[in-house]
């Protein structure tokens, strides 16, 4: 009886069986890096991924642009006084006005309506209230625009121009929702709120544009502490 050695009877298995594992092992790690290298690849900002090319800040972007500012003011037929609502609400309408315009302010009245004569009566009162809040009386202007006779109440109403943070209109839907979901990009009005929102609350709109000067130091403060830095003391405020 001839015994064969372990290692003569392992050289004799097919070469084609002893490489499967091996390919199959290296067909995994080729197919994993591509994984890798598909989430890495991302642009600078880190707000969108080749999948998603489209960003919504230049779709819906914050421009400046000449903007109308008004204000309302509801007057009944009996009205000879204004409320201390109406006084606040025109007061902020005259800070606005203040902080983002150098223009005119116009109190436009209503002509022909229920509450023409009331309204009449107003306009020295809103007159005196913005004057109050630092507009200067050269800078407003009455006029008037026609109403109806029946109908809803005609209001009376401020209004300036003023430069201001804005975005397009948002709302819009030019194309079917369900092309962009297949296509795994966001859709037309995606963002337009944000934008909105964020150009709202831009106090000064010239910020977009360039930064603003510095504050002037405060010399006696700066005394103080360099004073007590030579004499190795706390500068922080108490």
């Amino acid at each position: 009886m001839t015994i064969v050695p372990l290692k003569t009877i392992e050289s004799q298995e097919p070469m084609a069986t002893r490489t499967l594992p091996r390919l199959v092992l290296a067909a995994a790690i080729a197919g994993a890096s591509v994984m890798l290298a598909g989430c890495g690849n991302m642009n600078k900002d880190g707000m969108s991924t080749s999948a998603i090319p489209d960003d919504y800040r230049t779709r819906h972007p914050i421009m400046l642009s000449e903007v109308e500012h008004t204000l309302d003011v509801p007057v009944a037929s009996g009205d000879r006084k204004l409320t201390n609502g109406l006084r606040d609400s025109i007061g902020g309408f005259a800070n606005d006005y203040l902080s983002t315009s150098s223009g005119t302010i116009q109190i436009i009245l209503p002509q022909g309506s229920a509450n023409s004569g009331a309204a009449s009566a107003l306009r020295k009162q809103i007159r005196d209230v913005l004057t109050t809040r630092g507009v200067a009386a050269n800078k407003i202007i009455e006029t008037s625009y026609q109403a109806q006779a029946s109908g809803d109440v005609a209001p009376i109403r401020l209004s300036y121009v003023a430069m201001t943070a804005m975005t397009n209109p948002c709302g819009e839907w030019p194309e079917d929702l369900t092309n962009n979901t297949m296509a795994n990009k966001n859709y037309h009005n995606f963002g337009c709120a944000t934008q909105s929102n964020l150009a709202a609350q831009i106090a000064n709109p010239m910020d977009l544009m360039t930064p603003r000067a510095m504050a002037p130091i405060d010399a006696t403060r700066r005394s103080t502490v360099i004073g007590l830095y030579r004499q190795g003391s706390d500068t922080s405020t108490k």
